[in-house]
């Protein structure tokens, strides 16, 4: 993988399964490498001459859509590829994402206009970027705080309980820099984790929810085993017993080669388990059913915290 694979993949094994240090001259080279070469380049280089992807203006719609093509969503993956947040193109698409939805009329990110998942993403986006101190940034995690169900989850649709699939929140505050979390998103980070240990990440309702055992990316809005198993693992709960079961279909779900696939493009397209509301136009970095990198890093991410690599 360190040989043939893109630069975010590079990065992420060396940091997160090899704990190489960021002075550390692979990480450094792998870092210099991301944005020039491979999956970034790529999305760095489809970007309009104003800073949007997709369509421009920069307009709460052209924003969000088309799914998954628009700015929010390539923002979303740069930043989970490692892009940072200095990047040329990365500030000029995030000054136009911030005064868009931090705007007072639209006010998405902590505002009236807030809804849970949209939020989640957009916290654990500017967070990586570099910008969790920033006000807006600060606004909209206080939002999720109050979001919280008292069950201890999230809902991105309206209910009184919460649900796996609301995973957003969780994983924005996974994302945040050590000593950037208040005492009110420590609180909300100890009962949405046991939300999830509670039901071993993968049990809610009656019967088994098949999209939550695709394994897939980018997630975008959609839950599954290792989005679970990664963003308790970033928590801090590597060693909570109650991941056992779901560590242990993560390995079942290993290749003989050793690597593990992406099992579907995208749950939107995958079977009746969804319809959406607009179209889609899925973003593809690896194809379902043979070998990814991509999701064999997260893999190894999973197992190297947990004492099973």
């Amino acid at each position: 993988m360190l040989e043939l694979a893109d630069p975010s993949v590079r990065l992420r094994v060396l940091t997160r399964v090899l704990d190489r240090p960021d002075d550390d001259p692979e990480v450094a080279a792998a870092r210099r490498e991301i944005g020039r070469e491979g999956w970034a380049a790529r999305v760095l280089a489809e970007q309009l001459p104003g800073g949007t992807w997709a369509v421009q203006p920069a307009t709460e719609r052209n924003l969000y859509l088309p799914k998954y093509l628009a700015t929010n969503w390539r923002l979303i993956v740069l930043s989970e590829l490692g892009v940072g947040g200095s990047h040329p193109r990365v500030r000029r698409a995030l000054r136009s994402f911030l005064s868009v939805y931090a705007h007072p009329k639209v006010a998405a990110l902590g505002g009236k206009g807030s809804e849970t998942c949209f939020t989640g993403n957009a916290v654990r986006l500017l967070a990586t970027f570099g910008l969790a101190d920033d006000p807006r940034t600060r606004r909209a995690i206080d939002w999720l705080v109050r979001a919280q169900k008292p069950d201890g989850g999230w809902h991105c649709f309206p209910s009184k309980v919460g649900t796996l699939d609301g995973w957003e929140p969780l994983a924005a505050f996974a994302a945040l820099p050590p000593g950037a979390r208040s005492a009110a998103v420590d609180r909300a980070v100890g009962q949405g984790a046991e939300f999830y240990l509670d039901r071993g990440l993968l049990r809610e309702g009656r019967s088994r929810y098949a999209p939550w055992y695709r394994l897939h990316y980018p997630n975008h809005y959609y839950y599954d085993l290792l989005v679970g198993l990664t963003m308790l693992v970033r928590l801090g709960y590597a060693d909570d017993r109650r991941l056992r079961p779901a560590l242990d279909l993560l390995e079942r779900k290993r290749r003989p080669d050793g690597t593990w696939a992406v099992d579907a493009h995208h749950p939107d397209v995958e079977g009746p388990d969804y319809v959406p509301r607009t179209p889609v136009y899925p973003f593809v970095l690896e194809y379902p059913g043979v070998a990814s990198a991509w999701i064999t890093a997260g893999a190894l991410e999973v197992l190297h915290a947990c004492g099973r690599a």
